[in-house]
């Protein structure tokens, strides 16, 4: 158990009534269903019901079929469960009902003015991009491809793509070209959006040459169309503008599919092969997103929903969903340090955000730099704050209370692309411990699994699911006999899903996570998270970033060689390796001081901000980067240019 002081936020009795899984609860003893005194009684009712559990989001959100199903799902059996048995729907119906002149999405960019849709507004540039699509020939089942940024035309041509029964997919626009087509080309996309650049900060970045790379390298494309957004020249030859496409006014009609139609096309990150193409279908994707943003999120019309996201994360996915609640969402395109940390901040108080999203470490980046936003801007409409991307330490929930606000929900939350939502998260119901991730959603059922595959509370295990979820892929886009998403999930513990990272959870369902499974340290029989690591690192005064990686001895049972690698601040102390050796020994054990520390220009990560930690450990073992890292998937691809040259002169590669 927590100490008294870790326990940050409590929810009050009136503030669980008020909220949506409060009434959800009230709803259920109104109906018979039970009674949940608590919200660990709620989860576990929630994995044992869990056709009861979802069929009362169905009801409880009024969700809608032209032909109800037979079955909430057949079996549940993994993998291959299908949901929604017979039931004919749509995703884009279902955001497209809530109708009138309130806001729907306010549009922020760096590259022109904010700009806003009201939802009639939004409901009338979707029928008519819905029209646009219709006469470049795209119908049902058809792949449509976007190469955008986080701006409104996105949303509106993917909810157009939807409506269609067409398949989205989306990239966003600093993915270099093969990054895109190792992505694009696996799915024969018909029709591609694009713009012609894009402005980071004060920067502008001409992408009109990568995009007709992309085009040649799609043979199955029979049309383009280009949103003219930095330049006042042409924006790219041969393609239909922005404009061209919506020009026609059309009626708004949504193509009745089954629940398992794919919806999106969404990629894990390939730092580690090719990406895997992960399919999710409108049914699932609308159960498991009723019940994340609109009970745990506890999303509706009063609010202001904002995630800092690309539309190449499934936070984009995750963003656009918030609008089945009637929330209005808020989307920023550019970049989130420029002019400085404060910017997202300052677009807080001026979107009147609500609900505010951003990673892990840029709330640890705003704590080292001694940020304190509650302070300089208004942010009392500010009500919940969410964390993810990767763990959360207990500094960075302090940092929060005590320099954003005292009085928000606190919710980290962890899953990802492979279920485009979360396993484990906050919830209004649960208090918010420093450092520990509150709750199971509801579900999930989450459980540690140790070395011999058993359940174990208390102590580290491998993260699993022993239950369905709906939002699980409905399979991965030409794996026509499963074989590679049985492997990717399903090979370790038969039936049963094995996420990839490390979690322990406590008696009352709270967790922490402690990093990739697959990328765990062991020394002399200890292991660890490389997340602790970063922690204690990435504490130490001067170092901007690290990454370390664990080269086990060939024989399996010696200590193996830990490598560190740091980037520094300009201003870093000249003794500050002996610092983090200093802070390592003193805070974990002598045993996890590093044997190498180099230092680098920068640490290698994926766009979305997660660190290359398998890649770089097999270029140390003599792989060539280019094998084990798509460059144009990474933030900074000249990262791997000084490992490469690090893991060359080192003495035991």
């Amino acid at each position: 158990m927590a100490a008294p002081s870790d326990q940050l936020w409590t929810p009050t009795p009136e503030s669980i009534s008020r909220s949506n899984i409060g009434r959800f609860v009230a709803w259920l003893a109104e109906r018979g269903v039970g009674r949940f005194d608590s919200y660990d009684e709620l989860w576990r009712w929630s994995t044992e019901d869990i056709a009861g559990l979802w069929a009362a989001v169905w009801e409880f959100f009024d969700m809608q079929a032209s032909v109800p199903f037979t079955e909430v799902l057949d079996s549940p059996a993994m993998p291959g469960t299908k949901w929604l048995i017979d039931a004919r729907l749509n995703y884009a119906q279902h955001i497209l009902r809530h109708e009138g002149d309130s806001t729907a999405i306010i549009a922020h960019s760096q590259t022109r003015r904010p700009s806003s849709l009201s939802w009639n507004e939004l409901a009338d540039q979707v029928s008519r991009a819905r029209t646009g699509l219709q006469r470049i020939g795209i119908t049902k089942g058809d792949r449509v491809a976007a190469y955008m940024p986080n701006v409104a035309e996105t949303i509106v041509a993917f909810l157009a793509t939807a409506s269609l029964g067409a398949i989205w997919t989306s990239c966003a626009p600093e993915f270099g070209v093969q990054a895109v087509l190792d992505r694009f080309g696996q799915i024969n996309p018909k029709a591609l959006l694009v713009v012609d650049g894009y402005r980071y900060g004060n920067r502008d970045i001409d992408r009109r040459a990568e995009v007709q790379a992309i085009r040649d390298g799609l043979p199955s494309l029979r049309a383009t169309v280009a949103l003219q957004y930095v330049s006042d020249d042409e924006v790219v030859p041969n393609a239909i503008s922005w404009t061209e496409l919506v020009a026609e006014a059309g009626p708004l009609e949504f193509e009745q599919v089954a629940a398992d139609h794919p919806l999106y096309v969404l990629y894990s990150s390939g730092t580690t092969g090719m990406p895997k193409p992960i399919v999710h279908g409108h049914g699932g994707i609308l159960l498991e997103h009723f019940k994340v943003l609109g009970l745990h999120a506890d999303l509706g019309p009063a609010d202001r929903f904002f995630w800092f996201t690309t539309t190449g994360w499934m936070m984009w996915n995750y963003l656009v969903s918030a609008l089945l609640t009637g929330a209005a969402i808020v989307t920023f395109d550019g970049d989130p340090a420029s002019p400085n940390l404060e910017t997202l901040w300052g677009l807080a108080e001026q979107a009147e955000i609500t609900w505010f999203g951003a990673s892990a470490p840029y709330y640890m980046t705003c704590r080292k730099a001694g940020l304190r936003p509650g302070t300089t801007f208004d942010l009392s409409r500010l009500r919940a704050v969410g964390s993810t991307g990767a763990p959360l330490p207990a500094d960075g929930f302090r940092w929060i209370y005590e320099n954003v606000s005292d009085h928000v929900m606190l919710s980290s939350i962890s899953g990802g692309t492979d279920i485009c939502s979360a396993f484990v998260g906050g919830c209004p119901m649960v208090p918010v411990v420093a450092g520990e991730i509150s709750c199971r959603y509801l579900g999930a059922a989450v459980e540690a699994f140790d070395e011999t595959g058993h359940s174990v509370v208390g102590e580290q295990g491998e993260l699993v699911i022993t239950k369905p979820m709906p939002s699980m892929p409905i399979g991965f886009w030409g794996d026509a006999d499963g074989s590679r998403y049985r492997a990717a999930y399903f090979e370790s513990y038969p039936g049963v899903w094995r996420h990839g990272d490390w979690i322990t959870l406590d008696d009352h369902g709270s967790s922490v996570i402690t990093g990739r499974s697959d990328a765990t340290l062991n020394r002399g029989g200890v292991r660890i998270g490389t997340s602790e690591i970063y922690r204690v690192v990435e504490a130490v005064d001067g170092v901007d970033d690290s990454l370390i990686v664990h080269l086990e001895d060939a024989e399996g049972g010696g200590a193996g060689v830990l490598v560190l690698f740091v980037a520094l601040s300009d201003d870093a102390p000249d003794d500050v390796i002996g610092s983090i050796k200093q802070a390592l020994r003193s805070n974990l054990s002598p045993r996890h001081v590093p044997d190498e520390i180099y230092t680098v220009p920068s640490i290698p990560t994926t766009l979305s901000g997660k660190k290359l930690e398998l890649p770089v450990k097999k270029i140390l073992r003599g792989a060539h980067p280019d094998a084990v890292a798509s460059r144009g998937a990474l933030k900074n691809p000249e990262s791997l240019d000084a490992i490469t040259k690090i893991a060359k002169s080192r003495p035991n590669p």
